[in-house]
């Protein structure tokens, strides 16, 4: 294409819509819409917290049998404090793995997983997963670095308070790093050298050292 081409929504199939608006709502998600029509027609949207890209779903609105829907991805940066977060709210989510097989964390079975976050957690390869109460299967991954290339230049913000506050934990590690490599010595400048670090890893470029 030659211009932006956002990806705005993604469609589940859903039974009882009003079910499936309460739940969501109780993930924290934003309600946006929530429009009936004469005819029957029923489309409901909502957003989770901090996502560019909502869900849809409703009456007449898809032919795809309720439940259907998988490998939906929440990204967050600790998946450890989702998952508690989730907990807290109700939801049945399960515990943290990693794939011990590729593809694992597809496979309705559970099989190939490994418990327990990814050594170090390497980032793109933590999950948790939970459905919501018509079946359909939503993914938590822990995504904590980008790869090269997957931000676009001047889209390094911050989409939450909690992205921007572990955003900082993990700069100020490396900082304290940086510092112990100079000496110990105080590093006057930290803002600038934190900034640059958030900046290149929510960028995938290289990381300052």
């Amino acid at each position: 294409m030659d211009q932006d081409a956002l990806l705005e929504a993604v469609v589940i199939p859903v039974a009882d819509v009003d079910h499936a608006q309460a739940f969501y709502v109780v993930l924290g998600s934003r309600l946006d819409a929530d429009f009936p029509f004469d005819n029957g027609f029923r489309v409901v949207q909502l957003t989770p917290p901090g996502s560019p890209c909502s869900v849809q779903f409703g009456t007449d609105i898809t032919t795809a049998e309720p439940g259907t829907a998988e490998g939906l991805y929440l990204i967050v940066s600790d998946i450890d404090a989702a998952r508690e977060g989730l907990l807290a709210r109700g939801v049945d989510v399960s515990e943290v793995f990693h794939p011990d097989s590729p593809g694992a964390q597809f496979r309705a079975d559970e099989g190939g997983r490994a418990p327990g976050p990814a050594p170090d957690h390497a980032s793109y390869s933590t999950f948790a997963t939970f459905r919501d109460p018509d079946g359909n299967r939503w993914l938590i991954q822990e995504v904590t670095t980008r790869l090269p290339g997957r931000v676009d230049a001047p889209q390094t913000s911050f989409a939450s308070v909690d992205d921007l506050a572990q955003a900082l934990r993990r700069a100020a590690a490396a900082h304290g790093e940086h510092e112990a490599r100079d000496g110990g010595k105080y590093d006057e400048n930290w803002p600038d050298w934190y900034a640059a670090y958030m900046v290149a890893e929510r960028a995938g470029t290289e990381l300052p050292t």
